[in-house]
């Protein structure tokens, strides 16, 4: 069995356990067990998958300067300056996309 279709399997049996209309989701104080959206659980795979895709990019780039460097060790300051500017935009775009899955959980 392929790792896919195992997380695939699994990702569906998480998705019909954790269905909308159970007392899972049921708000706390709501006297008719109104279900909550699935807002709070799409958020937070949102946020791992932002702090994943980040970290991934992140990784690579210092793999790559790293080579970079080690290869040819006298232009490591003009690596080291070409190697910043992408990083930055590459956290900031993490950093959006958290404060977006933020936003989600708490303004619903």
């Amino acid at each position: 069995m392929s790792k896919s279709l195992r997380i695939a399997g699994l990702v569906l049996v998480l998705m019909l356990v954790l269905a909308p209309g159970t007392s899972a989701f049921a708000a706390e104080g709501d006297a008719a067990g109104a279900p909550m959206d699935l807002a709070g659980l799409g958020a937070g795979i949102g946020a791992g998958l932002v702090a994943i895709g980040a970290g991934m990019g992140i990784g690579r780039f210092a793999a790559a300067a790293a080579e970079g460097i080690a290869r040819q060790p006298s232009a490591a300051s003009s690596i080291v300056g070409a190697v910043n500017l992408p990083l930055f935009l590459l956290e900031g775009v993490a950093i959006i996309g958290l404060v977006v899955c933020l936003l989600v959980v708490f303004t619903r």
